[in-house]
């Protein structure tokens, strides 16, 4: 039987099942219409109407991609990037969730409800410890076990208000795209940043997928030519976009931004995202620069225990326990009490049934995927009303959990 005879499963006139290359044009078809892109909007880019077709061809290689289809017809559909992320220096299995779709026609059946269970249970089953994605609708998905776990600033910079040129020993190439400098720069900073993804040849394809022609990279190399940092950019209208910067020490920042200044003839604003959760003002002589924060990507902990087993916790004594007891609505593997302990310095982490467990935290997926992502502090947490425990639990969960918010600037 062909893969395309293979259904997940079956409601009335409703049959589910995973994608393959022939459905190419009904997947291109849903997506265009539930995201508003126009042919039109895409020749801009400088594609051709029959690259534009095959562009998406890869994901349907590549990731999970499922769909209900009615009588033949697509009609909503959910796809799962394999990725990886940095997770306090852990690097983790990721679940990437995109293309979450259905036709206006098909909407108020369950579809989509049914379509993320179905690829909780398949990351799951990767051992894909983590999901993350870009919300459409922050409630629906709150609503499934995501929450809140990075900021995206928006920031705008007059060009009289652009730095002072700083000496550095380097200097700023600007190089190809496919320049190996510059995925082995984003290599080196993601293995070092919490909450980075980890991108391989799938995710710098998503990179760079929509850009069009005018888009230029930039590497800072040192005196010794080693490359340290890197800025993806394109100038129109005068005004200087900053898709991406990358740098790995201090000399890199400064090499970066003496290079945007020195656009200052050009240009009448840059206009860029920092994706750290930390404002840049602080750091610009003149710190009256506009900036804009808003929630950017969700995460949700697809599997508590081993989670849990992964997590660096910054205190492993043999003398303290704690107990997780987890909410989720949709993964019933992650329903329960979960009893925490270190054996020589090695994270435990059992499933029990003691409702009467010490040292007991209770909380829904979402809270202990911001909690221990960084995103929200504990005890911000148990002061909404997020939290329920012993009021003394909180000064342990602080000591427990890393200080630092995760950094997550990609885009599927």
């Amino acid at each position: 039987m062909k893969d395309k005879e293979m259904f997940i499963e079956e409601y009335g006139d409703f049959k589910m099942r995973k994608l393959t290359e022939d459905d190419l044009e009904q997947f291109n078809g849903l997506l265009r219409y539930a995201f508003q892109i126009t042919m039109e909007d895409l020749l801009h880019t400088g594609w051709t109407e029959e690259q534009i077709m095959h562009a998406k061809m890869p994901i349907l290689k590549n990731a999970y991609v499922l769909g209900w289809f009615y009588h033949g017809k697509l009609a909503s559909m959910i796809v799962v990037y394999s990725m990886k992320v940095n997770i306090h220096d852990n690097i983790c299995k990721m679940g990437g969730v995109t293309g979450v779709a259905t036709y206006p026609e098909y909407t108020g059946k369950g579809l989509i409800h049914s379509l993320i269970k179905r690829a909780i249970i398949h990351m799951n089953e990767e051992g894909q410890v983590i999901s993350c994605l870009y919300p459409y609708s922050i409630p629906l998905y709150r609503k499934h076990g995501w929450e809140i776990i990075s900021d995206k600033i928006t920031f705008t910079i007059k060009d009289s208000q652009l730095p002072k040129k700083r000496v550095v020993e380097g200097m700023m190439e600007r190089v190809d795209l496919e320049c190996e400098d510059l995925l082995n720069v984003h290599d080196y900073f993601s293995m070092q940043r919490h909450g980075a993804m980890i991108r391989d040849e799938l995710a710098w394809d998503e990179y760079w997928r929509w850009d069009s022609d005018d888009i230029i990279a930039a590497i800072y190399y040192s005196k010794n030519h080693k490359p340290l940092g890197y800025l993806i950019y394109y100038i129109r209208n005068d005004i200087f976009y900053i898709k991406e910067m990358v740098y790995l020490n201090t000399e890199a920042h400064h090499g970066i931004w003496n290079y945007i200044s020195a656009h200052y003839s050009m240009v009448n604003e840059v206009k860029g995202n920092n994706f750290s959760g930390e404002p840049m003002a602080f750091l610009f002589e003149d710190s009256e620069i506009v900036e804009t924060i808003k929630p950017y990507f969700m995460a949700r902990i697809i599997n508590v225990r081993e989670f849990i087993i992964k997590y660096p916790f910054l205190v492993k004594s043999q003398k303290l326990n704690i107990s997780f007891k987890i909410n989720d609505p949709i993964a019933q593997w992650n329903n329960g009490i979960f009893n925490i302990y270190w054996d020589d310095e090695e994270t435990v982490c059992e499933k029990s049934d003691d409702m009467y467990a010490a040292n007991l935290v209770e909380m829904d997926i979402q809270t202990l995927t911001t909690m221990l992502m960084g995103y929200k502090r504990p005890t911000f947490l148990y002061e909404c009303g997020r939290i329920k425990t012993e009021y003394y639990m909180l000064k342990i969960l602080e000591q427990l959990i890393p200080v630092e918010k995760p950094y997550f600037s990609d885009y599927f």
